[in-house]
């Protein structure tokens, strides 16, 4: 499903830094602000995207505009660790920060929902249980999420594609915890800052089944260490069958065999969340005030 978007202008800021990008390209042929630039394109065909990466020490951010310039700013994952103070880190949060005061509506998925966390004033930690590797499982909302706008069309419970290493420890002031699961207490949140809203999720909504089995090909050492695999053969087997359903979604077999439903094995479910942000800044304008 596709949006009414001729004239409107988005930003995709790419926060993951030279080596990972490459890193990501050479594994699914795209980094993740091509993903989020590509999932732009069909959610919002006609929409003028440009892109940003923040924590290169060589970015020019905007060219001589500013954020203001832009509808929405889009905050890719990236494997930034948000509570160590590197030059990478400091930039990019510098253009949190710069986004929230200047009222533009932000989204971000994963490292984006960490980034808008420590811009306004929260914490985010190495996970405290690991790990969660290929699909968050059983994330479900909060009361106040479950007449939220960004969740509107998830069930109860869903699962959806995440890998993470990190995770929000505290929400800001002027933050909603929207939803949670066992592994992550913060998989969804508004964070309202300095005049801007942010919406963000811990998981992906914008990656294909592919980008995940890619994903845990690039991480199997560390799933060994952390005890979710006893090989990285075993994470190889299980990247197979998740790139196997990437090809074939109607598979019935495959979807049984890794435990997803349709939330995850259809593309359009599983951009419900940047679909929802995306009517919402249309039908409320810059203020998202719903």
């Amino acid at each position: 499903m596709q949006v009414r978007s001729r004239g409107l202008r988005f930003l995709v800021a790419e926060s993951e830094p030279p080596k990972s990008r490459e890193e990501r390209r050479d594994s699914v042929g795209r980094s993740s602000g091509d993903t989020y630039l590509d999932i732009l394109a069909h959610l919002a065909p006609g929409a003028a995207c440009d892109r940003i990466r923040p924590a290169d020490a060589d970015s020019d951010l905007l060219s001589g505009g500013t954020i203001s310039d832009y509808d929405a700013v889009f905050l890719t994952g990236s494997p930034l660790a948000l509570y160590k103070e590197t030059p990478e880190v400091r930039r990019a949060v510098a253009l949190m920060r710069a986004t929230f005061a200047s009222g533009t509506p932000a989204f971000g998925s994963c490292a984006g929902l960490q980034l808008a966390t420590v811009a306004a004033g929260g914490t985010v930690r190495p996970n405290s249980l690991g790990p969660e590797a290929g699909f968050a499982r059983r994330i479900t909302a909060t009361d106040a999420g479950r007449f939220h706008p960004m969740l509107c069309g998830r069930p109860m419970a869903y699962d959806a594609p995440s890998i993470h290493t990190d995770e929000v420890e505290t929400l800001p002031a002027g933050a909603t915890l929207l939803a949670g699961n066992r592994a992550t207490m913060v998989q969804a949140a508004e964070i309202r800052c300095d005049g801007g809203v942010f919406w963000g999720v811990q998981y992906h909504p914008e990656i294909g089944l592919d980008e995940v089995a890619g994903a845990l090909r690039r991480q199997a050492d560390s799933l060994v260490e952390n005890g979710l695999a006893r090989s990285t053969t075993e994470v190889e087997e299980q990247a197979v069958l998740i790139g196997a359903l990437h090809r074939e979604p109607e598979r019935r077999d495959l979807a049984w065999r890794l435990g997803l439903d349709d939330q995850v094995t259809d593309a359009n479910l599983r951009l419900t969340e940047i679909r929802n942000f995306i009517n919402a800044l249309l039908q409320h304008g810059r203020s998202m005030r719903l």
